[in-house]
């Protein structure tokens, strides 16, 4: 479950830059995650609640999750397109050369803090 392990790290994330500015209470964490990161979001949310909730910086943290869809490029024309799956073939040129870019992300977006 290298889910908890990602929430271990976000929390630590959280707290240095809590120090780093001051803050005494962190409200809301934005995370932007790959749909092909492979984490479990649930699990995810469920590990950082779990961590969150055991120091009075994070205890009232709400985490909000967007996932990502991967952004695909044709190698032909530069067209690009975000899509949950592969598309077969460009929608501008028909071309199948098409090289898959992102979508394996866990972005910190946005950190509100008190």
């Amino acid at each position: 479950m290298h889910e908890f392990s990602l929430a271990q790290g976000l929390c630590a994330q959280l707290h240095g830059l809590a120090r780093q500015h001051r803050a005494k209470k962190i409200t809301t964490v934005r995370v932007d995650i790959g749909r092909l990161a492979g984490i479990v979001v649930d699990s995810f949310t469920f590990g950082f609640e779990v961590l969150a909730a055991e120091n009075p910086l994070t205890s009232e943290a709400r985490l909000a999750v967007t996932l990502i869809d991967p952004l695909y490029r044709c190698d032909n024309c530069g067209a690009t397109v975000r899509a949950e799956t592969p598309p077969s073939a460009c929608s501008q040129c028909a071309s199948p050369s098409l090289v898959r870019e992102g979508g394996d992300e866990l972005i910190l977006k946005q950190v509100e803090m008190e």
